[in-house]
């Protein structure tokens, strides 16, 4: 019988990114994990004293609550001081609802952290190149479920940066910082930095130099890593 969950079994390197950004900011906070997979974040956090809320689809454990991430979610207006959706978001139907929901249950002046597959790494540009198809997202979706059931599509939603942050700017939130996880592939890199030089000349030919976010062609996590980490504060 096929599983209805993915999980992974370790802690991970993008799992101890988003640790060390909920640590660094110091006190205690009231965080949600959605979704929540095996809870390892979880369980790091409480550790260091922080109030967290496990929510997902699964009954991974008897504590979860059931958040279905297609749908509203079942929390009050600003209620976490951070929310955490680490690889969730390219497996819903609907990525924008997602995203207004994480922005009006993250209080004011709090932070949201996603993690997802980094679709615009340098590899995966040149997997698309060749193939058409983005680095963690195979040519065949898996089989369609019917909307009342609630397994795990698997990677179904391909997002950029770009979309992203225009997606959280229209909900009321802002990128901070831009971060990722361990590199993939990186002895390409050689090869695929005059494609970035190009990309660069391009963008500052067609649009004004302030329309341009720099991290597009500056930041190694966004331009190397396997997975992209953002983290967003509510306005």
């Amino acid at each position: 019988m096929p599983r209805k969950f993915s999980h992974v079994a370790n802690f991970t390197g993008y799992m101890k990114v988003v640790l060390q950004i909920i640590l660094a900011k110091g006190g205690q906070q009231r965080i949600l994990d959605i979704p929540a997979g095996n809870g390892l974040l979880a369980q790091k956090l409480r550790e260091h004293g922080h109030t967290v809320i496990c929510g997902d689809i699964n009954e991974e454990q008897e504590h979860y609550i059931f958040a279905d991430m297609s749908g509203t979610l079942p929390f009050q207006n600003g209620e976490f001081d951070t929310v955490v959706c680490m690889e969730g978001i390219e497996h819903v139907i609907t990525p924008s609802l997602l995203v207004s929901e994480l922005c009006r249950i993250c209080k004011p002046g709090g932070r949201i952290i996603l993690s997802l597959p980094n679709i615009q790494n340098l590899y995966s540009r040149l997997q698309f190149m060749c193939s058409g198809t983005f680095y963690q997202f195979p040519p065949f979706l898996p089989e369609a479920h019917h909307k009342t059931e609630k397994v795990d599509l698997g990677h179904i939603s391909s997002l950029s940066y770009v979309q992203l942050r225009y997606l959280f700017s229209y909900f009321g939130a802002k990128v901070t910082h831009v971060s990722g996880d361990k590199y993939k592939r990186k002895f390409l890199t050689p090869i695929l930095l005059p494609f970035v030089a190009i990309g660069w000349l391009w963008f500052k030919v067609a649009r004004k130099p302030d329309e341009t976010d720099p991290a597009l062609f500056s930041n190694r996590k966004l331009l190397l890593s396997r997975s992209l980490i953002m983290v967003l504060e509510k306005e």
